[in-house]
């Protein structure tokens, strides 16, 4: 049988979450999450205008001993599935080789983003541990990828970037993917750049590389609302989509995410939620130096961290912490990727859900 991996909902129902599942579903807190995306440090070698964690940045890191012992609580949780993310690039920190040899040897699912500069340095680990790792590119040609990526000097480092993919492609384990967010930009002197014209070169590129996907994605502001885009830009995208299809085989797929999506659909940038509980964040939660948050979309917002993982072990952070001081109806009216995925646990706590499948097949929930 093959399973939709970008079928939030359908997951659920996997036989080992299924109990953790059931105590989201009626509402009582979970004895520990179900995926966990971790950001080892704050530091970033990149200097891209538009990054959403821009203000988050070089705020602190845990130190190696202390990433280290967290991936042991996470072994300790039964945690299923863990994310190497960031505010900054995972990867950065000299840690992060050691907590994907923990994690990956206890048996964990270890996804990694990673803006791929710093590849080569942990191709080991990745190539051994990682389950999947995605590499935010955002470009075609080294020319837009330093408009859009450049780092801390100006300088565009797309081809170091590439050459460390494909040392990747040729030693992977796991699935690797190239990540294309469609951005534009209007410049003091009133011109506007974008990268948007790049979208097949880079599909080209990725199938090249020997990439397991390409994945298309829209901006977020600052707030997580997804920013609206002139319709011939999405046009644009879709056509170059459309004549990329000939790339797909059972070696590479187009991924589209469900921010493009909600563009296609006219949804605009606020997504409405009648519930004033998200049971997610009783499967999901967010670790980072500068605290532990309800989940990724709050992080650094004060008002959802429910915990600091550099003093204090998880276990604790997660028995004494309440994951229900957001509400979603006030403080989640941008587009998230789990809202479909909060419904159908409503529906399950009902009585209402499908049965659970007789097996596994992607702990990324």
């Amino acid at each position: 049988m093959t399973y939709d991996r970008l079928d939030l909902v359908a997951k659920l129902y996997q036989p080992s979450g299924w109990p953790r599942i059931l105590e989201a579903a009626s509402g009582s807190p979970t004895g520990a999450p179900l995926v966990v995306d971790l950001d080892p440090t704050t530091f970033c070698d990149l200097a891209c205008p538009e990054c959403i964690s821009g203000r988050l940045l070089n705020q602190g890191r845990f130190t190696p001993d202390r990433l280290a012992a967290l991936a042991r609580e996470l072994v300790d949780l039964s945690v299923r599935a863990v994310v190497l993310i960031g505010g900054g690039e995972p990867l950065a920190h000299r840690g992060t080789r050691g907590v994907l040899r923990i994690l990956g040897e206890a048996g964990l699912a270890v996804g990694v983003v990673t803006n791929g500069t710093m590849i080569r340095q942990n191709l080991a680990e990745l190539a051994r541990y990682a389950s999947w790792v995605r590499v935010s590119v955002d470009a075609g040609t080294a020319g837009t990828y330093g408009r859009f990526r450049p780092d801390r000097k100006g300088h565009s480092v797309f081809d170091k970037v590439i050459a460390n993919m494909r040392l990747l492609a040729a030693e992977k384990t796991g699935a690797l993917g190239y990540s294309f967010l469609v951005m534009s930009r209007e410049e003091p002197d009133g011109t506007t750049v974008t990268n948007h014209h790049e979208v097949l070169r880079a599909a080209e590129l990725a199938h090249d590389i020997g990439c397991d996907y390409f994945e298309t994605k829209a901006m977020f502001d600052d707030d997580h609302h997804i920013v609206q885009v002139p319709r011939a830009t999405l046009d644009s995208v879709d056509r170059q989509l459309a004549e990329a299809a000939r790339l797909q085989s059972d070696r590479f797929h187009l991924v589209n995410s469900s921010t493009l999506t909600a563009l296609r659909g006219h949804t605009g940038p606020v997504q409405p939620k009648a519930y004033h509980r998200c049971r997610v964040t009783e499967l999901r939660t967010l670790v980072t130096p500068s605290g532990v948050y309800v989940c990724s979309y709050h992080r650094g917002n004060p008002l959802a961290r429910i915990g600091d993982a550099v003093t204090d072990d998880l276990a604790t952070i997660w028995r004494t912490s309440d994951r229900g001081i957001v509400d979603p109806s006030r403080d989640c009216r941008f587009h998230c990727a789990r809202h479909r995925t909060n419904l159908e646990l409503e529906h399950i706590g009902e009585g209402a859900g499908a049965r659970p499948l007789t097996e596994d097949y992607d702990p990324f929930i």
